[in-house]
């Protein structure tokens, strides 16, 4: 499996002990390249062959270290037999040569706030490999902002008065969560559109509402997967 996702622990409040490094109630610029390598990755893993052997995927926001820069991971998994394995550390060496622009070919991936493409996603819900915000990221060739998967939107169950739900009505550190993995995101894509895309099936209806009314206070536009195209 090769795995590209972005640092961050946003979801965590002040006082708790980050399990894997990282600040609590924090998150990472994430960096422009994701989407760009994301699909570069896949072409030079098709044309070493590792795949279907190796799955390409993204995972959600997690982990630490600390940093100010534009950061993403790239990693093989998830097991020793993998992390060992010559030819897939071939095909990261190939994707961060290629990427980086080191040989004949122009860096993939850098942002401009004069590109045409200027939609970036930010993820919310879903578990932790996204795969429905996969799919539109595949599918559109879109920047690729936080994607915040069903942990990192702890929310308080509101009990009997779940049809009534508002941003307000609804405690946790969700709506924290979301303020972070945006300002983050919008720094690192200055000048770009971010637009929230959720997982709605992985959402109960009193979630999805506190959710859309409090993005909808936030000035936060939501897209449906056509609107990223």
């Amino acid at each position: 499996m090769f795995i590209c996702h972005w640092l961050g622990i946003p979801h965590l409040k002040e006082g708790d002990v980050p399990p894997q490094g990282g600040r609590a109630g924090w998150a990472a610029p994430p960096s422009p390249r994701m989407g760009p390598w994301l699909t570069l990755l896949k072409k030079i893993a098709h044309s070493n062959n590792l795949v279907p052997e190796f799955e390409i995927t993204l995972e959600a926001t997690h982990h630490g270290p600390i940093t100010t820069k534009p950061t993403m991971f790239v990693e093989i998994g998830s097991t020793h037999e993998y992390w060992v394995r010559q030819d897939a550390a071939h095909v990261i060496a190939l994707l961060i040569w290629e990427g980086l622009g080191l040989g004949e070919d122009a860096a993939v991936g850098n942002w401009s706030s004069q590109t045409e493409q200027k939609k970036v996603i930010l993820g919310i819900g879903g578990g932790h490999y996204v795969p429905r915000h996969m799919d539109v990221i595949l599918k559109n060739s879109v920047w690729v902002g936080h994607l915040l998967s069903g942990y990192s939107l702890p929310m308080e169950d509101p009990g009997q008065s779940k049809g009534e739900t508002s941003a307000e009505s609804i405690g946790g550190t969700w709506k924290q969560s979301i303020k972070v993995s945006f300002d983050a995101t919008v720094a690192a894509f200055p000048g770009g559109e971010i637009l929230a895309h959720l997982d709605q099936k992985s959402f109960k209806s009193w979630q999805k509402n506190a959710i859309t009314d409090f993005l909808g206070k936030q000035g936060i536009k939501i897209g449906k997967p056509g609107d990223f195209s």
